[in-house]
């Protein structure tokens, strides 16, 4: 399983923040920080008990208003959750747990979120649990998909050649086809990327590449993968390429379920970017987006460009260089684009408890801007996933420590 995941976990189980013992309306309590660059606001703090703790999530927005994602532990079970968030004028916003996951056959510590399938289903993943095989002490982990009615294990991941521990969200062709990676396992145990559809009344799953640490690179990364108009699926490694730092990859279907990969990139390390975790986000004229953990001008991590030309091939530039203080440093999570600024997180730096970030960069002009520095009070911590935009220009996102009880916070951001 990847380092990164249980990082996450040993920080929120350490706490950080204030800390409480009694769960209820009253105590989820609202944090506002404003500055010039805009507002932040805590609109749930998780407790760690039935409500859920260690949001490593990513946040889905349905036409409502609702939010939903995933917490690490807490539960019933200690497993996790999924959970829905119902819009209030002011915070606290009330809580449903749509699902708590039982530690074994329905899947144990999802991470990365949900995403809306054609049906109005949520569908994700978890990095253990499951009846597919053993992979340490826990299962190999699943592909899940909640209904009105019930969860559905989609796929049970082996340990083998299906690869294991999945740490993301999916993503959905037209005809409902789900697209995944794992970040271990497969036929060179350096991860996979995978297709799941339903056959009849089944669902199948195909490996539809195989890393094998090389040129093609090596470890699925945190973010989605993103799919264009033309069916193509474009994604990061953290690690391997021509030089060990990871790459930008593009993955096309040559026929029914055959795909071929090409590198489009392959990250140098410092003074360029090293090791993507996040994944991609595309302008309209087909640049991409994305953040490195390491590399950069001093090694704290950057925001790319990848401007296509001519013939399929790519300009990689890096837009910014973290450096360690009030920017942040070392983001792991895929960025929002809108109106020419990408908007991101940082899972390091920033203020005092060096909690991570808030930021924007021009996509032109490489310029930033740290709009909020996590940690200071109950507005949360450690934001590892990505923000998600509603039709108002909001952002959301998730951090997986910090709030009123050192659980984790889903927090609003207002430019």
């Amino acid at each position: 399983m990847r380092a990164l995941a249980g990082i996450a976990l040993a920080i929120v189980l350490s706490g950080c923040g204030e800390s409480g013992s009694t769960y209820g309306p009253s105590h989820a309590l609202a944090a506002v920080r404003r500055s010039a660059q805009g507002s932040e606001r805590v609109l749930y703090s998780f407790t760690g008990g039935s409500d859920g703790g260690n949001a490593a999530t990513g946040l889905a927005l349905d036409g409502n208003g609702n939010l939903y994602g995933t917490t690490v532990i807490g539960g019933t079970a200690q497993c996790g959750t999924i959970f829905e968030l119902e819009p209030q004028a002011s915070p606290p916003w009330p809580e449903t747990v749509l699902h708590n996951f039982g530690c074994y056959a329905d899947g144990k510590n999802p991470h990365g979120g949900v995403t809306f399938d054609r049906g109005g289903n949520l569908d994700g993943t978890t990095v253990a649990g499951g009846s597919g095989g053993s992979c340490g002490s826990d299962g190999c982990g699943i592909l899940f998909q909640l209904t009105s009615k019930t969860e559905n294990v989609l796929h049970n991941f082996t340990g083998g050649r299906d690869g294991f521990g999945p740490g993301d969200g999916v993503v959905f062709d037209p005809a409902g086809n789900v697209y995944g990676m794992t970040p271990d396992g497969g036929a060179h145990s350096q991860g996979t990327i995978y297709e799941v559809w339903r056959a009849g009344r089944q669902w199948r799953e195909k490996v539809i590449h195989a890393f094998t640490g090389g040129a093609d690179g090596g470890v699925g990364s945190l973010g989605l993968l993103l799919r264009d108009a033309a069916g193509d699926l474009y994604g990061v490694t953290e690690t391997g390429g021509a030089h060990g730092a990871g790459t930008v990859f593009k993955l096309h279907a040559t026929s029914k379920r055959r795909w071929n990969l090409t590198t489009l990139y392959a990250f140098k390390g410092e003074p360029d970017g090293g090791s993507p975790y996040g994944g991609l986000v595309a302008a309209a004229n087909g640049d991409l987006y994305g953040t490195t953990y390491y590399g950069g001008a001093g090694g704290l991590g950057s925001v790319f460009e990848l401007a296509r030309g001519t013939h399929g091939r790519y300009r990689e530039r890096v837009l910014y260089s973290f450096r360690g203080g009030g920017d942040g440093s070392s983001p792991t999570a895929t960025l929002t684009l809108e109106n020419g600024e990408l908007y991101g997180t940082t899972s390091a730096g920033g203020g005092s408890c060096g909690c991570g970030t808030l930021f924007k960069v021009g996509a032109r002009s490489g310029r930033e801007s740290a709009l909020h520095a996590f940690g200071s009070g109950s507005d949360g911590a450690y934001p590892y996933y990505g923000l998600t935009l509603d039709a108002s220009g909001n952002l959301y996102g998730a951090t997986v420590a910090g709030g009123a009880f050192g659980q984790g916070t889903v927090y609003e951001f207002m430019p």
